[in-house]
This record gives C-alpha cells, sequence and structure tokens, in this order.
C-alpha cells in the first residue's frame, strides 16, 4: 500500500526567512549562541546544558525527536575545539543518543554534521551535530522520493519526552 508522498514544503518559511538568511551568513548574530544563553525550559526549547556544551530541539524538524548538541563557544569546526570541549561536545552527543533511543524505541539514529555551507549546513556558522530517531519505512533522502510521511510531533511534546530521558 503506497503512502502519500512526503513533502517538507512547511520548511519553505524557514529557508526564505530573513532569520535564515542572516543565520547562515558570516556576522555577528547568532541564534545558537542566543539559545547558548538561555535557561533550559520548554519554553526556549533547550534540553540540557554541560559546561562546555548544550542540546536543543531543532525548530525545524524533519521528523520527530530532531535535536542539535552544540558547543557553547561560537566557533565552526571541530578543529577549533579545545580537547576539554571536544570531549564535553561527543559525551554529550553521546548523552543525547541514549536519551532519544530510550524516548522513541526507533529503529535507527542519524547522527551528523554538515561542515560548512559546501556541506548542506543550514547555520555554518556555529558548529553543531543533528541528532534524529528513525524508524523502518521512515522518511530519508531516498525514501522520501519512494513516497513515505514524516510521523509528526510538535516541538512541546519533544521537549517533554526527552528531557525526562537526559
Amino acid at each position: 500500500m503506497p503512502l502519500e508522498r512526503f513533502s517538507a514544503a512547511w520548511r519553505e518559511e524557514y529557508v526564505r526567512s530573513s532569520a535564515a538568511i542572516d543565520n547562515s551568513k558570516e556576522s555577528t548574530s547568532c541564534v545558537f549562541c542566543k539559545l547558548s544563553t538561555d535557561d533550559v525550559s520548554a519554553e526556549s526549547g533547550v534540553l540540557l546544558k554541560t559546561e562546555f556544551s548544550f542540546v536543543t530541539l531543532n525548530a525545524f524538524p524533519y521528523g520527530s525527536g530532531h535535536l542539535l548538541v552544540l558547543p557553547l563557544r561560537h566557533l565552526q569546526g571541530l578543529g577549533d575545539l579545545n580537547d576539554v570541549e571536544y570531549a564535553d561536545f561527543y559525551l554529550t552527543l553521546r548523552r543525547t543518543v541514549v536519551a532519544l533511543e530510550k524516548t522513541y524505541a526507533a529503529d535507527g539514529m542519524n547522527v551528523g554534521m554538515n561542515l560548512g555551507r559546501a556541506a548542506g549546513a543550514g547555520i555554518p556558522k556555529h558548529l553543531h551535530a543533528h541528532a534524529l530517531p528513525r524508524w523502518d519505512g521512515d522518511t530519508n533522502f531516498m525514501a522520501s522520493i519512494g513516497e513515505t510521511k514524516v510521523l509528526p510531533e510538535s516541538l512541546q511534546s519533544t521537549w517533554q519526552k526527552v528531557h525526562a530521558n537526559l
């Protein structure tokens, strides 16, 4: 039984917004740096803060549970992290993946980074890793062409579910 074709047309609002354009350019303003100063709360979308990193909801998720792990310090590449920041970043990423596994019991997990605009980073000026639960038959770049659906969930619901496991 074929499923309806997946469409992420709702992302167009962000992609064309002045905020997305500003976030993709080199400037003094950084949406992630602003988030890094927010408290952990459902209102901010920040789920966890460590000494050198933080976890937040992806404001424009590709699927349920799509989270971002970021260093607190504004930098672009992995090589810019000092050894302590690097360890904290990857321990936080691991903690995030474990929390998503507990929360969603998904069939798999996408974990990755797009380093630089040419690699597909929507906000290339502040390093961040994506963690996204996946299910058999769920969307991915190939499957979306093959007519699949996204499992929808509100950001507030994601925050409540995952925060309990972080």
